[in-house]
């Protein structure tokens, strides 16, 4: 179950990639529900996903507290 709630994030943050106010905000509880492994995954998915997107890049910040 875990693993489906890692995948739920990232669809969500794609979702949400519009704003980056609600982008920053679904990181934030991502940070609070995944496991520290998955914490990592998101973490190289989002430096992938926000190349080129710099108002979503200050969001990483959340991640990394």
């Amino acid at each position: 179950m875990p693993r489906a709630i890692y995948e739920f994030t990232k669809s969500v943050l794609e979702r949400v990639s519009f704003d980056a106010t609600l982008f920053c905000k679904e990181l934030e509880k991502a940070v609070r529900v995944l496991l520290p492994y998955e914490l990592e995954e998101l973490t190289e998915w989002v430096l992938r996903f926000t190349e080129g997107k710099p108002e979503l890049r200050q969001c990483i910040r959340s991640i990394n507290g």
